[in-house]
């Protein structure tokens, strides 16, 4: 039987503006399994990327509980989130977000250094992500070096190196013009095959397509939740 990787009750998520709250989040429910391919969006406002935020663990909510792999993240203090982050989750993120003096090697190992992982275990690990992408021969190469594309393969390596729960990636094809784009779908669709769990956030439909789940949000509510054939 299928288990919930993620469970959301009641979730609302308010943020104070002067002498007003403004109302992000309003009462969501949420079960994500594992081995899922979710994509979830909603336009400029309708609480995706608010969503996103309290999914990564980067914010918690106003009320309501947030299960993730069987373990309470609502109530965690800033520590214990980070540790949870390290451990559960990786990241992808439209911008990349790479270290720009650092090698591909570097990069990619910089999530293992956080866990105490030992030097000779740390390259051995980016080293077999990076062959997994297919940017075996680029290791050494430094950020500016690599193109959008590569770059991007480089920051979903390190979103798979510590083996978490889920990659959550966000607009992960925002920088890349259409037929990289595509490369890189083809790359998350390989790392699902493998029987990972992932969490896109777009805007593009086309991009939302490759999914094979799709919750759209809007005004801070679950508006639609559909599989996609």
């Amino acid at each position: 039987m299928e288990k919930p990787l993620i469970q959301l009750r009641n979730i609302v998520r308010n943020f104070p503006l002067g002498n007003q709250t403004v109302y992000v989040l309003k009462d969501i429910d949420l079960d994500i399994m594992e081995g899922e391919y979710v994509a979830l969006m909603g336009p400029s406002g309708s609480g995706k990327s608010t969503l996103m935020n309290l999914l990564g663990c980067l914010d918690t909510p106003t009320s309501g509980s947030y299960s993730l792999a069987n373990q309470d993240v609502s109530d965690m203090t800033d520590d214990q989130l980070a540790d949870i982050r390290n451990k559960e989750i990786g990241f992808v993120f439209q911008t990349f977000n790479l270290i720009p003096r650092q090698t591909a090697l570097q990069n990619v190992a910089l999530p293992l250094v956080y866990a105490g992982i030992g030097k000779a275990h740390r390259l051995k690990r980016a080293t077999e992500v990076l062959a997994d992408v297919g940017l075996g021969d680029r290791m050494d190469h430094q950020p500016n070096q690599l193109s959008g594309g590569q770059r991007q393969r480089v920051a979903i390596a390190r979103a798979m190196v510590n083996k978490p729960s889920m990659i959550l990636a966000d607009e992960p094809t925002g920088n890349l013009d259409s037929e990289t784009s595509v490369e890189i779908m083809k790359q998350f669709e390989a790392i699902h095959a493998q029987g990972n769990t992932l969490i896109v956030v777009t805007h593009e439909e086309a991009i939302a397509q490759h999914a094979k789940r799709i919750i759209r949000l809007k005004d801070g509510r679950i508006e639609s939740d559909t599989k996609t054939p």
